[in-house]
């Protein structure tokens, strides 16, 4: 086992999008930032970016980026990447799950039974992913002796959003973070689960292309690094274990932390149009 340097980070599903834009805000100096995803090679996805290409900015920051092909579907595939972060550095600070598979039908209008089967795969990578990256990255953050998992998540776990399979995703995860919280709490690891707004991501942009009214006629679009700048706030925050099982807009935990985004604005919350962040009950049944 090497010498760690002074943060070790995981980053799923990171080839555009969020994903990419988290690793980027999260590379720093004296930071190795893993990113997955399944896009190697320019082209081979409808949209641009490949894990390689994130890793390459993570490097052009001062970070070191390093790029691991994996399909979160796969579990021996989750438990090799693992294995290769315990082998060089024994230990993880962060987890960010963001993998997350995005049926071409996900915002066609109609009710679910008459979309795509595809749907449910988001309960395979979304979910269920983010199930088994945490139960394969708990011990790495334990060692560390002190830890943080974030799921990117959506109020629409709260609210209706693209339809039951996408509701239920990020319902789920959303507990997930919840119920990790309990059990990690005593290792000094933090879980939270992160609804991100409206992301100036590659699949946003090409969807008001296609369909300039979906969204209005000027949203205010959120750059992909500023859910990753409210994790790197919430990293530094020394009251991150306090915060542990909650759900947050990013938004509002950006505003209490001081965040602003890469144009120096604070985005702001979609609290008022979406509702509260989902709260549970502090009962436990063992």
């Amino acid at each position: 086992m090497s010498e760690g340097p002074e943060r070790v980070v995981l980053v799923t599903g990171a080839s555009r999008g969020a994903g990419k834009g988290i690793a980027l805000a999260l590379a720093r100096p004296g930071t190795t930032v893993y990113v997955t995803g399944r896009t190697v090679t320019e082209g081979a996805a409808p949209l641009p970016g490949t894990i390689g290409a994130t890793a390459a900015e993570i490097d052009a920051r001062g970070a070191t980026g390093i790029a691991v092909a994996c399909d979160h579907g796969d579990d021996e595939q989750v438990r090799a990447l693992f294995e290769r972060i315990e082998r060089a550095h024994g230990r993880l600070d962060v987890l960010v799950n963001n993998a997350f598979v995005v049926p071409d039908d996900l915002v066609a209008p109609g009710p679910f039974w008459e979309k795509s089967l595809a749907q449910a795969q988001m309960l395979d990578v979304g979910l269920r992913s983010t199930y088994v990256a945490s139960w394969y990255a708990a011990p790495l953050l334990i060692a560390a002796g002190r830890g943080l998992i974030v799921n990117t998540s959506a109020a629409g776990g709260r609210c209706y959003m693209h339809g039951p399979a996408y509701g239920a995703g990020k319902a789920g995860v959303d507990k997930m973070a919840h119920d990790m919280a309990r059990d990690l709490k005593p290792y000094g690891v933090a879980a939270v689960s992160l609804w991100m707004g409206l992301l100036a991501t590659e699949r946003t942009r090409a969807v008001m292309a296609a369909d300039a009214g979906r969204y209005g006629a000027s949203p205010r679009l959120e750059s992909p690094e500023y859910p990753g700048r409210v994790i790197d706030a919430l990293w530094a925050d020394p009251q991150m274990l306090e915060r542990s099982g909650q759900v947050f807009y990013a938004a509002d935990l950006g505003a209490e932390l001081g965040v602003v985004d890469i144009d120096g604005t604070a985005p702001p919350s979609a609290r008022r149009f979406l509702g509260e962040p989902t709260q549970f009950s502090a009962a436990v049944v063992e």
